[in-house]
């Protein structure tokens, strides 16, 4: 439409920003990003890099205007933009504006126009409300259908991060009035600033508007037509922003199914095979990459954009009326249960869950590599898993991507003896300690599925089921990860049985680094032998896993960040390492032997000592340092009396004294001199809590005090 009439809005623009420079945005309020979308919408205000927080619109005979957060309405230095705000939208009628009961009306008050507190009603000329209320959307719809103005404020943020699950285009209040006028409220975040006013004559040239540039890069694609320099850098955000459009679901739209069936045509013509030996470099590769997975859950026949989205899918046999017996008692976070079943991509089952669980924030889960990737190198789709709240006894699940098939328990959470039933999954290679037999296992290892789990007493691996096929005995790498986990628990001075099993699994692509912790461990699928090859672990050590489960132990209550946060974690790794496996500190890294350790001592003391460079192996010795005079006896004694400790101080200097007065009364001596000879702001109220206790003189860094 906005192409056939030849709107361009810079006319409108001119008269918005009459005496309008910049946007004041500073101050705490955080607003959210508004989808300026419709052919007849256009950004009025955005950051450098596009994104828009204020944005205009025509709707049938009237107009809108929304800004991203409601506290802007109410401040003064915005004042003149809202006086041009609202004589836009009155449109010269010189009719009354009522004003939702809440707002601050002083700022609108000085257009001249009559402003007055009010609820909707029709005989307005402008109505002014928040984005909180959707009680009258329909009425509010035609009101400006019909010639009226609307000027609303508010975030999706906030709403969008309390209710998870649900969908913020759709579900949320003040999209409910918005979405059908070409504009949407995002859950992604706009920080405060200044950010300076467009100029009306460039606005055409310089500014990102969602559907001029999706028309643009569909010539791009379907025809070879030339993007400016301009243009290829905001594709980027073009498929965010896809994405986030198609979530509206409108299906009984034209320009929603104009959208679709252009991003559609070009996934038939243009979709990238991505892969290992294949990855995705270019922007438009990478756009198709993102949007694929959303038009596909839209599309009105996505069995037959599958074979263009996916070319290799072979089929695979499959079990039927597969029953899961669960039993769960879930500590503070959500617990992946495994099911031992995989979907291929784009295969859809129905899964029969018992009434327990119905509405209770149960989900399940298809795919268990969970990491967003954002790089300029893909080597798989950004995201390949999907979530499905449980909230009915029946429940159809897919994915486009396939993956494993998972129950994820919510916290707190204890449910005995209820079945799942699948009705049609891959199997998957899956074992269990002390479940599965040795003669299960011989048929469970050749089954068809890409993934494979090795569920043990506190971890379970996800790796590439070649890696599990060729594994003989499972029972030995049972023990030997039972082992290395009591371990993990033994230093942290907590209980064997952990509440929640750590997980580790691989991925052709992560989201960071080489390994990285969390829930689950991610590591590249060239760790996957290091994780199941017993030999290889007792020869050369597992530095890389025990390192990840070591963050996962670390606490904020004596964690020191940036300087310890890949320091202290490696205690795990060095105590794993000798008192598991045999392979002393030396051996299990090179950056321990004595050399290296007494030259970064050397440097640190020669460069004065700053505490800004005590970090990664530098800090660790002086954790190390403390071991090997107190044993690891000492370090676990300490982690212990954290765990009955509360009200811990929030800053590092804070911290250091806590933890200087802790171990120094845990071993029963003065530890003072010995911190402070390494730098920290040590406090003379700490040192006069220790005074009582025996000096602790002799310490390695006594040569350098």
């Amino acid at each position: 439409m906005a192409v056939v009439i030849g709107k361009d809005f810079e006319d409108d623009l001119e008269f918005l920003l009459q005496g309008v420079s910049e946007f004041d945005l500073q101050g705490g309020s955080i607003a959210s990003e508004v989808l300026v979308h419709g052919p007849l919408a256009f950004p009025i205000g955005t950051t450098g890099d596009g994104r828009a927080f204020l944005a205009g619109a025509y709707y049938g005979q009237g107009r809108v205007i929304v800004v991203t957060h409601e506290g802007f309405l109410g401040r003064e230095t915005l004042a003149p933009l809202w006086i041009n705000a609202i004589h836009w939208l009155d449109e010269g009628r010189q009719g009354v504006v009522g004003v939702e009961p809440g707002y601050v009306v002083d700022t609108l008050s000085k257009s001249g126009l009559n402003c007055e507190k009010s609820n909707f009603r029709k005989d307005l000329s402008v109505f002014v409300c928040t984005a909180y209320r959707d009680d009258h959307a329909q009425e509010i719809q035609d009101f400006v259908a019909e010639g009226g103005g609307l000027l609303i404020g508010g975030h999706a943020w906030y709403w969008a991060q309390t209710h998870h699950g649900q969908n913020t285009l759709t579900d949320f209040s003040g999209n409910k009035i918005l979405n059908k006028m070409g504009l949407s409220l995002l859950g992604a975040t706009i920080g405060g600033g200044l950010y300076k006013a467009p100029v009306p004559s460039q606005v055409i040239k310089d500014t990102y508007h969602f559907r001029h540039l999706l028309h643009r890069f569909a010539g791009y694609v379907l025809q070879g037509d030339v993007l400016s320099k301009h243009e290829e850098e905001c594709l980027t955000k073009l498929g965010q922003d896809c994405a986030n459009y198609l979530h509206m679901n409108a299906h009984d739209s034209f320009c929603y199914a104009q959208v679709v069936s252009t991003l559609t045509d070009m996934l038939n013509s243009s979709m990238p095979q991505v892969c290992d030996s294949c990855p995705v470099k270019s922007p438009k590769d990478h756009l198709l990459l993102n949007v694929a997975t959303e038009v596909y859950k839209v599309s009105k026949d996505p069995d037959a954009l599958l074979p263009y989205i996916i070319k290799n899918n072979p089929l695979m046999p499959v079990v039927y009326n597969h029953r899961i017996k669960i039993d769960v008692n879930t500590a503070e976070g959500d617990e992946w249960i495994s099911t031992g079943l995989y979907l291929s991509p784009g295969m859809k089952t129905y899964m029969a869950i018992p009434p327990e669980i119905v509405n209770k924030d149960w989900k399940i889960q298809i795919g268990c590599h969970t990491d967003r990737l954002n790089a300029q190198e893909l080597k798989r789709a950004p995201c390949v898993y999907e979530r499905f709240l449980i909230d009915s006894e029946m429940m159809q699940v897919w994915n486009l991507w396939g993956g494993l098939i998972y129950l994820i328990a919510p916290p707190k959470t204890q449910v005995d003896r209820i079945e799942v039933a699948v009705q049609m999954a891959v199997p998957a290679p899956y074992y269990k300690s002390g479940v599965t037999t040795a003669a299960e296992w011989s048929k469970l290892r050749k089954a068809p599925a890409p993934w494979a789990e090795l569920e043990f007493d506190n971890i379970i691996l996800t790796v590439p089921s070649d890696y599990a096929r060729n594994l003989d005995n499972p029972d030995e790498l049972a023990a030997h990860w039972n082992e290395i986990m009591k371990a993990i628990a033994d230093l942290a001075a907590k209980p064997h049985e952990f509440p929640r099993k750590e997980r580790f699994v691989t991925d052709v692509q992560i989201s960071a680094g080489w390994m990285h912790a969390g829930y689950p461990v991610m590591a590249h699928n060239h760790s996957a032998p290091e994780l199941v090859d017993v030999t290889n672990a007792w020869s050369n050590g597992i530095w890389g896993p025990i390192h990840e489960l070591g963050h996962n132990q670390q606490r904020s209550c004596w964690e020191l960040p940036p300087n310890t946060t890949e320091a202290t974690c490696n205690l795990w790794s060095v105590y794993v390492h000798e008192e598991v496996l045999g392979i002393n500190r030396e051996k299990a890294h090179p950056c321990l032997t004595v050399e290296n350790r007494n030259s970064r001592i050397k440097e640190y003391v020669e460069g004065g000592k700053k505490i800004n460079s005590w970090s990664v192996w530098l800090a660790l010795e002086t954790y190390l340092q403390l071991q090997e005079k107190f044993g690891w006896d000492g370090l676990k004694k300490v982690f212990a009396a954290y765990h009955q400790m509360s009200n811990f101080p929030k800053n590092n200097e804070g911290k250091m004294n806590l933890y200087a007065e802790t171990f120094s009364k845990t071993v029963e001596l003065n530890l003072t001199g010995f911190f402070k000879a390494w730098g920290w702001p040590i406090e003379k109220a700490t040192e006069e809590k220790l005074s009582n206790l025996p000096l602790w003189s002799d310490h390695p860094m006594a040569q350098y005090a």
